[in-house]
């Protein structure tokens, strides 16, 4: 009976087999030939390491998917740091900054450039105007090579006719007297100050602006304007005949700006300055300069083309007052707006205004991204800049001259303050002062050349 089951049990595993046997009394006698079914034992051998080497790799894999797993949140986070990294850069590639398209746009500022400059040689010709057509033709040659090459390095093409614009701007027919009643010298020190008194509205109302008409033939008249609204909006500047009504905060008189702080005539921010009887102020909520007439009344307005607004490009990042996009400066001969674009990626961009026309006549780039500065100013067609030192003291660091379109970034003019923030900061060219708004604190220095 063992010897059938077995049979039947390597049948079962292998080919059937007929083997002959003999019947005798109740058994069956078979002669078997076992080799036929010997085991393999090397084939079992060799099956066993490969299933061995099976579980092993399966192993090995397993633990690098848990590796995978506990590392994949890591990932997660570096992609998420690099994407939000990135976004701040992003419209250089939506703007097409580095696209091949974007070289006609050079041509466009390169021909705009070129005109300017043909027709500034054309009036009054000149060794700087003769040079500036040579620097533009061969500026028009590379463009030309970047074309032809499939080579492109835009950005040092951008700086360099960033620069070659600022010095055609200073070729453009200016005024005679514009340069005649400036000095073309740099500043060389800032008193301490020589007032210094709260605002006569409220502790407050931390931002805003003050000074003097900076008109030079107009007579002694002093003003004060404060935001509310939290600290964004304003429709009344105050108006002193004196500067010892100023300082006892008598005889003034409140003029209404607009007929209310959120008229569309109503200022934002604190770039307010007052020129020849005329306030000059960025208007409420959009990127338009407006000028109000305190003696006829009149407003007038003009678009300030890719102005940065609402906190695009404030002053500075270290306590700051907000809503500073767009700075309102006047000196001996001009009103001046300063600003920020994205074309020009953020940094300060200088328009001369027509203060009677309100219309710009000139526009200067410059390299100084504006969130590096705290406050800025203008002096004989001279852009100054400030920056952040400590909580009682501001340094004058750079200057950009318009006239020659050249920039200094090694200045160091220390000025004392009574608190951290600055809200705003002007020159006035008739007593040689500048004016500080410094978190509801008003103060004045003298300036020396």
């Amino acid at each position: 009976m063992f010897v059938n089951l077995l049979l039947l049990t390597v049948i079962a595993t292998v080919e059937a087999q007929r083997v002959p046997g003999l019947q005798k009394t109740d058994s069956c006698l078979c002669k078997i030939n076992s080799s036929i079914w010997t085991f393999p034992a090397v084939q079992f051998v060799e099956v066993t390491k490969q299933v061995q080497t099976c579980e092993e790799n399966l192993n090995e894999f397993e633990e690098k998917l848990r590796n995978t797993d506990a590392e994949l949140p890591l990932m997660r986070a570096t992609l998420q740091n690099i994407t939000a990294r990135l976004k701040a850069f992003n419209y250089l590639h939506t703007s097409g900054l580095y696209n091949a398209l974007h070289l006609r746009q050079l041509n466009q500022e390169l021909e705009e450039i070129h005109q300017i400059v043909n027709e500034a040689h054309m009036e009054n010709p000149n060794n700087e105007t003769h040079n500036l057509l040579s620097e533009l033709n061969k500026a028009k040659h590379d463009v030309q090579r970047m074309y032809k090459d499939d080579f492109f390095n835009l950005e040092t093409m951008k700086k360099r006719l960033r620069n070659l614009n600022n010095r055609a701007q200073a070729c453009k027919t200016i005024p005679n007297n514009f340069r005649s009643t400036c000095h073309q010298r740099i500043m060389t020190r800032i008193s301490t100050p020589s007032v210094t008194k709260l605002n006569s509205f409220s502790k407050s109302y931390i931002s805003g602006a003050w000074g003097r008409d900076a008109l030079l033939t107009n007579k002694e008249r002093y003003w004060e304007h404060c935001l509310v609204s939290g600290h964004k909006h304003g429709n009344t500047i105050r108006i002193y005949n004196s500067h010892e009504d100023f300082m006892s905060n008598k005889n003034y008189k409140d003029e209404p700006i607009a007929s209310s702080y959120s008229d569309k005539n109503a200022v934002q921010g604190s770039g307010t300055i007052l020129y020849d009887n005329t306030v000059f102020y960025q208007c409420y909520s959009t990127a338009e300069i407006c000028s109000f007439n305190i003696t006829t009344k009149a407003t007038k307005r003009m678009k300030l083309d890719a102005a940065g607004i609402d906190n695009k490009f404030p002053f500075c990042y270290y306590s700051c007052r907000d809503w500073t996009d767009i700075d309102l400066e006047a000196d001996q001969d001009a009103v001046w707006v300063i600003y920020a674009t994205e074309e020009n990626h953020g940094n300060i961009v200088v328009s001369r205004l027509d203060p009677l026309e309100l219309n710009i006549t000139h526009t200067w780039k410059t390299h100084l991204f504006k969130r590096s500065v705290t406050s800025t100013f203008m002096v004989c067609g001279v852009l100054y800049a400030t920056r952040f030192v400590s909580t009682y003291q501001e340094e004058v660091f750079y200057a950009f001259d318009t006239t020659t379109g050249q920039e200094i970034n090694t200045l160091s003019l220390p000025f004392e303050k009574v608190s951290a923030g600055i809200a705003n900061l002007n020159y006035n060219p008739v007593d040689g002062k500048l004016y500080l708004y410094n978190d509801a604190y008003l103060l004045a220095y003298d300036t020396f050349f």
